[in-house]
C-alpha cells in the first residue's frame, strides 16, 4: 500500500495526519511513529479512535494481506509513543533555552507574543489556568497571534522532561526548537481527541473583534 489512504475510512490524506504501520518478524502490527521503519506500511488516521476501530474489525490484517498479531491494547501503545515524543522533543527544547517556566514567566511570554504554546499540567487549579488565558485572550485582542494552551500531561512527566520539579505551567517559545515541540503536542492532542474548547475561545475573541471593527 504505497498511497496514503486510511484503512478505516479509505481516504487519503497527508502524512501528518496518519499513523504509519508496519509488521514486525513475530507477525506483530507495530506502529511506526517516525515513518521511517522498513517494509511495507499500512496508513490509519491519527486518532485513538481510527486506530481502535482498525484493530477491533480486523483491518490490518486485511491491509497486509496476512494474518497479523495486533497488541491488546494498540491505541495506548501509541498514545505512549506519541507522549513520549512530545516530552522527549520539549526536554531538548528546554536545553535550548526554547522553554519557560512557572505562571509569571508563562503570562509574560503570552503578553510578549513570544509563546508558541502553553502547557499545563493535568493537576494545574482552574485559577492558575484562568490567568493565563486571561493572557491569551488579551493577546489576540491586540492583534497578536492566537495562543494554544494544552493540558496533556501530569505534573510528574513535565517535571522530569524539563528538569524542573513542580512544573505546572510551561510557555514553549516561537523558536526552531519550539516549533519541533509544537509539531508532536499537536499530534499528541489530536490523537487524543482534540482542544475544541480552547479553539472555540479564541475564535470568539476574533469574532468579538471582528464586530466591533464592523461597528466603527
Amino acid at each position: 500500500m504505497n498511497d496514503r489512504t486510511c484503512i478505516v475510512t479509505r481516504r487519503q490524506a497527508e502524512a501528518d495526519e496518519l499513523i504509519r504501520f508496519v509488521v514486525g518478524p513475530d507477525s506483530a502490527v507495530v506502529p511506526d511513529i517516525k515513518r521511517n521503519l522498513p517494509g511495507r506500511g499500512c496508513w490509519v488516521t491519527a486518532d485513538r479512535l481510527h486506530i481502535e476501530k482498525a484493530a477491533a474489525k480486523n483491518l490490518f490484517a486485511r491491509a497486509f494481506k496476512a494474518q497479523v498479531t495486533v497488541p491488546a491494547d494498540l491505541g495506548g501503545m501509541v498514545d505512549g509513543l506519541l507522549s513520549r515524543s512530545a516530552l522527549g522533543m520539549l526536554g531538548l527544547a528546554r536545553k535550548a533555552g526554547a522553554v519557560v517556566l512557572g505562571a509569571a514567566k508563562v503570562e509574560g511570554a503570552v503578553r510578549d507574543g513570544q509563546a508558541l504554546l502553553v502547557l499545563h499540567a493535568t493537576e494545574a487549579s482552574d485559577d492558575g489556568v484562568r490567568k493565563i488565558s486571561q493572557a491569551r485572550r488579551a493577546t489576540v485582542h491586540l492583534g497578536g497571534p492566537a495562543i494554544l494552551a494544552y493540558k496533556l500531561f501530569p505534573e510528574a512527566e513535565l517535571s522530569l522532561a524539563l528538569g524542573g520539579t513542580n512544573v505546572i505551567h510551561a510557555a514553549v517559545l516561537a523558536q526552531d526548537a519550539g516549533q519541533a515541540v509544537e509539531k508532536r503536542v499537536v499530534a499528541l492532542d489530536r490523537y487524543r481527541g482534540g482542544t475544541p474548547n480552547d479553539l472555540a475561545m479564541l475564535a470568539a475573541v476574533a469574532d468579538e473583534d471582528d464586530a466591533a471593527e464592523d461597528m466603527e
